[in-house]
């Protein structure tokens, strides 16, 4: 597996926390906080769009 240079934790009130990150062939992950070593991947855009959907309280149930 490529190296992945993960991102601070995302921690939203009462839920698991996760996280995501980038490898040097811009490929992203998106991982429950403390298990990084089994990522989901897709593109960057794909996964910043569910991430922002998610902060603004609109896809939280999809995690």
């Amino acid at each position: 597996m490529a190296e992945i240079d993960w991102e601070e934790p995302f921690c939203g009130e009462g839920n698991n926390c996760f996280r995501i990150g980038t490898d040097t062939d811009g490929n992203a992950y998106i991982a429950v906080a403390e298990q990084e070593d089994r990522p989901l991947t897709d593109s960057r855009e794909a996964l910043r769009a569910l991430i922002l959907e998610i902060k603004a309280g609109r896809a939280d149930h999809l995690l």
